[in-house]
């Protein structure tokens, strides 16, 4: 199998969707590798609640939440599961069944306990000759959702699920399912929460226990169950000697607010009626059927669900954003910038918001929007350095600037970021006979020139 990385092209709806070939765990002591097709999402406010639920537990577990990443997978069925590396991937589905906060911490805090014990490297001899050489370069930075630039793109190609690659090597024994519950619960109770959010998820997988295994949830496959855990968990619960009243309002609305987003863009329509009808006027609801019709065609009144929303809430960023992108993605680029440059000033730090703000200042064409771009391209980058779309759009911005140096240093940063590593040479050796061989910018291409070529060699 080859060890190259395969990007199809995306549809791209409120999420950034990445469909990569994921080649982790590769074998030091051998040329094959296994892949596994997913689709990775990105939203900016999904990701800024799972990182608030799962901050304070990496936090008591010991671990630098920086050096940690969560990845959404858009699967319907009920799973989570680590790698080595400090990665962690979340089902959609897993959230959508989760009914408050504390069931999808609880998950959380048990995966971590997986993390932080070493779990994903003791699994025999070919765990421990595993390494995540490729994940990296598998999940793009996890940017390459907009490498289109279009809306409404066909994805083409098939995508894997993504059980059955990773059933073998991400099972779990026993002793470490209950290792890893003993630390969820101590995980749960430092960073003040009752660990009866996991002892509910573990009742959900009980009754899937009795299924056959052809139907059970892919989280039991990878995760073996007993009745003495789930004793365990009760009287780990019946031992909390903390506050185990009503969750904390933000997180609940928080958790609300994902699951409502989720079920507006992946669910059929007729399931969102049924989960969120029109008798009830609560703003997830409402954001949940805002989004469902953007999705079913609906554009107008999409805007108007989601004008009233704004109405209510002026400072939220992501009703914002979420009020740009259906503008954008209609060609209404001059109605999508107040929105964008709105939900940017108010959080001037999320680098997915930034960068969809200079999509737009891209797309418009402009020289004053074009600088404006770049500035906000900057910005991301130091948080995403690795980011293939903030390096496509900085090229064509430079690029409208008669800049065709760093336009070229920027295609090669690309294509290194979407380990197309013969591309990323040939940008890299085009920037070195445009650039001055004394300057930062032609020590950086040529740097690249010889990591990327490093990098094909290996792959041939």
């Amino acid at each position: 199998m080859s060890e190259g990385i395969t990007v199809v092209r995306v549809e791209r709806m409120r999420f950034i969707k990445i469909f990569a070939l994921l080649l982790g765990l590769l074998v030091w002591t051998s040329a094959t590798a296994w892949a596994q097709g997913v689709t990775v999402i990105r939203d900016a406010e999904i990701e800024h609640s799972v990182r608030t639920f799962a901050t304070p537990l990496f936090q008591a577990a010991g671990l630098n939440p920086n050096t940690l990443e969560i990845f959404l997978i858009e699967e319907d069925t009920l799973n989570a599961f680590v790698v080595p590396g400090g990665k962690m991937f979340l089902n959609t589905g897993l959230i959508l069944r989760t009914e408050e906060p504390t069931q999808l911490m609880g998950v959380i805090a048990h995966e971590t306990g997986h993390i932080a014990a070493g779990h994903t490297f003791s699994r025999g001899d070919q765990v421990r000759n595993a390494t995540l050489k490729a994940i990296a370069g598998a999940l793009l930075g996890l940017g390459a959702g907009l490498a289109t630039g279009e809306s409404g793109a066909a994805a083409a190609g098939s995508i894997i699920g993504q059980d059955m690659a990773l059933r073998g090597l991400l099972s779990f024994t026993r002793g470490q399912e209950n290792a890893a519950d003993q630390a969820a619960i101590d995980y749960m109770r430092s960073a003040g929460y009752s660990p009866q959010g996991l002892l509910d998820f573990m009742q959900i997988m009980e009754d899937q226990e009795a299924l056959m295994s052809s139907s059970q949830e892919p989280y039991l496959r990878t995760h073996p169950m007993t009745r003495d855990r789930v004793r365990a968990l009760e009287q780990a619960v019946r031992e909390y000697s903390g506050e185990a009243g009503d969750i904390e309002p933000e997180l609940a609305r928080m958790h609300a607010r994902m699951r409502a987003k989720l079920s507006g863009f992946l669910e059929s329509e007729r399931r969102v009626q049924r989960r969120y009808p029109e008798s009830d006027t609560s703003v997830p609801a409402r954001y949940a059927r805002a989004i469902s019709d953007y999705r079913n065609g609906r554009l107008e009144r999409a805007l108007d669900g989601m004008g009233a929303l704004i109405e209510e809430h002026p400072n939220d960023a992501f009703f914002h954003e979420m009020r740009g992108q259906m503008l954008m993605e209609h060609g209404r680029l001059e109605e999508a910038l107040p929105d964008y440059r709105t939900a940017t000033e108010l959080l001037p730090e999320e680098p997915l918001i930034r960068l969809s703000l200079a999509q737009v200042q891209v797309h418009l064409d402009r020289p004053e929007m074009n600088e404006a771009a770049l500035e906000n391209l900057a910005k991301v980058r130091a948080r995403e350095d690795d980011n293939p779309t903030a390096w496509r759009l900085t090229a064509i911005a430079r690029g409208r600037q008669g800049d065709k140096g760093r336009a070229a240093l920027a295609l090669a940063e690309m294509n290194y970021a979407r380990a197309e590593w013969r591309e990323a040479v040939g940008q890299a050796e085009r920037a070195k006979k445009l650039l001055d061989n004394s300057t930062p910018a032609w020590l950086r291409a040529s740097d690249l020139s010889e990591a990327a070529s490093r990098r094909a060699d290996e792959q041939n």
